[in-house]
């Protein structure tokens, strides 16, 4: 579906005129002087346009580059009130406006949606107690358990320093020197891998939380949306097609559904283990690279997530969209998950960085649904009053925003020793294998060999045999299954080099 460029209400053109509204009479012609002298420093109008464009490209996320986003609402179809006072969930029928990201995760803004590579999903809730930035995955796990080693895998999964290419080498050497990545890994190459668009995908919070209710009990939850429309992946032969065809398959998928009135929409959905159940858990409740079975902890509906309204315009809506785990309202509280305690620095850290010190009052990020009153001042592109005349200090006697106790945390305690623990050799093999043999279908396995044999190849013989190794770890088909492929594409990739040889 083509999209023409809308005209304004009145079908008249506005005023045009500079950044500072000054009306500007002739648009087309640099000041100079005579036809062909030099140019004025005193054209304001040409400083004004070109300075603003000198500058119109912010810095990409340096994950998560590559992106799609709409907005809708979530309505709420289940009381969960006896887990969580949260006002988002606070009655059965209510509706909170919420924007949606989804991403890439490797590639830069110009890559295509259709490689093999997890999907971000990402919701932003506009709560009357502020935003609730839900940012999460369309995988439940990740790759890595612990936040120290999050700059080291996204630069394995990036561009070699000296080549500038994405490197199998580095990918696969992070890959078999932290086996906690195996359970992402298989998950990445199976056919979920690459999935038809956004709207056919699920979404998950990936990490745990805390939910508390109006007494103060607490108990721990994980998130997930189902998508309404069914799960659909791309066979690869037709993903790589798109990426040569139709780079931008996904965000043009979203966009068209929307723009029909085909409103993608996800069933919202919670898990909860109570503290005593977490510590009789038989592995860490809080490790990123696990998942809780269902059949021990079932899903809870919650509610219906539905996508209805295309952004007006794709750079302040949805380049400028910023996510942050520690948005949290009352009601929601963050878990000792080291990944998410990492998050909750990380995020808004590089929003400063890249948007600049007030991200917030860029109308996407700004709450919509409550009053801003802090003790924050000043800084660039400060876009509101700056707080008027409020006081700036804390405590006042000049009536400025004052605390709130019944918003206070839940009190939870904390014991054990001060130490950098070492995570590596946790159970990085039992949910893999029950994964590989107990949820994925023969003919759907066959694929995951040939689509990691396919990838590994290009690695060097030493990290092909280190990966290998850890596949047979987890079942022998999978490492045999890996291994057999290899050497079939091994062999000929070694006769392709031959005849490249003889030919010179």
């Amino acid at each position: 579906m083509s999209v023409k460029m809308c005209q304004n209400a009145s079908g008249k053109p506005s005023v045009l005129t500079t950044g500072s509204g000054n009306p500007v009479c002739d648009k087309n012609n640099i000041l100079s002087v005579g036809h062909r002298g030099p140019l004025l420093v005193e054209d304001v109008v040409f400083t004004d346009e070109m300075g603003h464009f000198d500058r119109e490209r912010i810095p990409e996320r340096v994950v998560h580059a590559k992106g799609a986003g709409a907005f809708g609402y979530f309505e709420v179809t289940h009381d969960i009130t006896k887990y969580t006072n949260a006002k988002v969930f606070e009655c059965i029928g209510k509706r909170t406006p919420i924007a949606v990201r989804f991403s890439t995760v490797a590639g830069e803004r110009g890559s295509a949606d259709t490689v093999r590579d997890p999907r971000g999903f990402a919701v932003k809730f506009y709560t009357e107690d502020g935003n609730w930035d839900l940012t999460g995955n369309n995988t439940p796990i990740f790759f890595i358990r612990d936040a120290m080693l999050f700059p080291s895998f996204i630069h394995s999964q990036k561009r070699n320093p000296q080549t500038n290419l994405r490197d199998p080498d580095m990918m696969w050497d992070f890959w078999t020197l932290r086996p906690e990545t195996l359970h992402q890994l298989t998950f990445m190459f199976t056919d979920r891998g690459i999935p038809d668009g956004h709207r056919h995908m699920n979404g998950y919070g990936s990490h745990t939380f805390k939910l508390v209710n109006a007494k103060g009990e607490s108990i721990y939850c994980k998130f997930h949306y189902k998508t309404d429309q069914g799960i659909k992946n791309l066979p690869v032969e037709e993903a790589d097609r798109l990426v040569v065809t139709d780079p931008d398959y996904g965000v043009r998928d979203l966009f068209d559904a929307i723009a029909s009135g085909n409103f993608p929409t996800w069933t919202f959905y919670i898990q909860v283990m109570t503290f005593e159940q977490a510590e009789k858990f038989p592995f860490n409740p809080f490790d990123l690279t696990k998942v809780w079975p269902h059949k021990d902890y079932p899903l809870i509906p919650v509610g219906k997530m539905v996508l209805d309204r295309n952004p007006v315009n794709y750079f302040a809506e949805v380049e400028q969209m910023a996510f942050d785990p520690s948005n949290m309202p009352p009601g929601i509280e963050p878990s000792p998950d080291k990944m998410l305690q990492g998050r909750l620095f990380a995020y808004p850290d590089t929003h400063r960085h890249r948007l600049g010190a007030n991200y917030l009052h860029l109308p996407v990020n700004r709450p919509k649904n409550c009053q801003v009153s802090n003790y924050l001042r000043d800084g660039p592109m400060c876009m509101f009053d700056n707080q008027g005349s409020a006081p700036n200090y804390y405590p006042n006697s000049f009536s400025g925003p004052a605390e709130q106790p019944h918003v206070k945390m839940c009190v939870y305690k904390a014991s054990g020793d001060v130490n950098r623990h070492e995570s590596v050799n946790e159970d990085n093999i039992t949910q893999v294998r029950n994964f590989l043999m107990n949820v994925l279908k023969e003919d759907e396995r066959k694929r995951l060999y040939a689509n990691i044999a396919g990838h590994l190849k290009d690695a060097q013989p030493f990290i092909q045999k280190r990966a290998v190794k850890l596949f047979m770890d987890i079942h022998p088909d999978y490492g045999n299954g890996v291994q057999t492929l290899l050497e079939k594409l091994n062999a000929e990739g070694g006769k392709k080099k031959a005849a490249c040889h003889h030919k010179k």
